[in-house]
């Protein structure tokens, strides 16, 4: 029963991460860049997403360390700052459409969970719609941690004054041990916060 958990688990992940990279890539064609739609992007197949990190490692390093949270990314939507209309403002708007499209899907779902009794919805529906809203609030919370490469640091150095941006290039030069480190030791700071997401979301208290 936990591979078949964990088999859904990665599944979802991985089509959460997919709808968070194509939203990056949708608010950016609408803001003047067609970076993303040139590189064929802003599509839901999976291949053109998938990072050997992200998609595969890291799940599965979370998963066989017995780590209550399943966290991953997709392979990043390369965006070009200069076709932006405003750069340092819609850096910051591009980055927020992922954790958001994320809060929508999980707010979607919480909803029907809300309602479960009106709609008749099968329990064993219910346990994957509640996956569904869990992995999405946990993908926001994670991906608007103020570290190089998740979405927060582009938000939080779009509104810093550009003297800030050397210990941006610092930061982003070792991202990747960051944000393992972050996974690994720091996580357990924001569990709580996704748990009270979670019950507001799906209304079971607020």
């Amino acid at each position: 029963m936990q591979e078949i958990d964990a088999i859904f688990s990665i599944i979802v992940l991985l089509m959460s991460v997919i709808i968070h990279e194509v939203s990056h890539g949708y608010t950016a064609l609408l803001l003047g860049d067609p970076t993303a739609k040139l590189d064929g992007r802003l599509t839901l197949n999976p291949i053109k997403h998938l990072d050997p990190i992200g998609s595969v490692f890291l799940p599965l390093l979370l998963f066989l360390s017995g780590s209550s949270f399943l966290i991953g990314w997709a392979k990043p939507v390369m965006i070009n700052p200069y076709n932006l209309k405003n750069p340092r403002r819609d850096e910051a708007l591009v980055a927020l459409a992922g954790p958001v499209s994320n809060i929508i899907i999980a707010i979607i779902f919480g909803t029907i969970i809300r309602f479960n009794e009106i709609l008749s919805v099968p329990p064993s529906a219910l346990y994957i719609l509640s996956m569904v809203v869990l992995i999405n609030l946990v993908l926001a919370c994670f991906n608007l941690v103020p570290i190089p490469p998740l979405d927060g640091s582009k938000i939080l150095f779009s509104l810093l004054p550009v003297r800030f941006n050397a210990i941006r290039a610092t930061m982003e030069r070792f991202g990747f041990v960051l944000v393992i480190f972050f996974v690994l030791f720091l996580w357990g700071f924001l569990t709580p916060i996704v748990y009270k997401m979670y019950s507001c979301v799906v209304g079971i208290i607020c």
